[in-house]
């Protein structure tokens, strides 16, 4: 049995019966001139195991992906401090929580 996938922006969907390699992800590049020390969401690199649930599930989409894979703060001015990356996250290594 066939199952469709539905396409977006950040990838493609996957269901019952599809291979893992047909996962597509959208990465975006780093900004030189932002200061990420200032940033509202800490990132615990060291446990992160670059899934993109943080980024896939951010409301204000103020996440994006480095080239290997690991979330960073794209838009700091977008972040509401909603902490849905903190729940979300499986390894607990990122934090939306204001400080």
């Amino acid at each position: 049995m066939l199952r469709k996938t539905s396409k977006s922006k950040d990838g493609q969907i996957i269901t019952d019966g599809d291979a893992r390699e047909l996962m597509e992800v959208e990465i975006t590049e780093e900004k030189e001139n932002v200061d990420y020390k200032n940033s509202p969401v800490y990132i615990y690199y060291e446990w992160c195991k670059k899934c993109g649930i943080c980024v896939a599930f951010c409301p204000t989409k103020c996440l994006g992906r480095k080239p290997d894979g690991s979330p960073f703060v794209e838009f700091p001015e977008k972040c509401i401090h909603c902490e849905t990356c903190d729940r979300l996250c499986p390894d607990f290594a990122i934090t939306g929580a204001k400080r």
